[in-house]
């Protein structure tokens, strides 16, 4: 998995392979754990990703500059559809990304959230 924070846009962008994203969405259901980026903290690169369960509400996606990692932390209902979108995004076969965005009134993201965009193992855009 890599993480890049985009100082540039205020985002963090998300590339691994469908393993690693599934992985990714069963420790958000959890709601505890952290996983390692192949990129060495520094420059952009986040060292990783940490998952806590919180009361919420929603899930709220942050950056700890002092460690240099993604953090996902929120209620099991919001975790479940941020979930549900990372392993949907890993088993399409036919490419694309994902943004994550908060705007106001989003379902399950809180307010404060950075974007992130979730790129597919399959490659860029889709073909259909």
């Amino acid at each position: 998995m890599r993480l890049v924070s985009d100082p540039r846009y205020g985002e963090v962008d998300l590339s691994a392979s469908a393993e690693e994203l599934t992985l990714l969405a069963s420790v958000v259901v959890q709601g505890e754990g952290l996983l390692g980026s192949t990129l060495s903290p520094g420059d952009n690169g986040l060292a990783g990703v940490e998952v806590k369960g919180t009361s919420g509400p929603g899930v709220l996606i942050h950056r700890d500059a002092e460690r240099q990692i993604l953090v996902i932390s929120g209620d099991s209902a919001g975790r479940a559809v941020l979930a549900e979108n990372l392993r949907d995004l890993a088993s399409a076969e036919d490419g694309g990304h994902l943004h994550i965005d908060y705007f106001p009134g989003h379902f399950y993201l809180a307010e404060g959230s950075l974007p992130l965009v979730v790129n597919s193992p399959h490659g860029g855009m889709p073909g259909r």
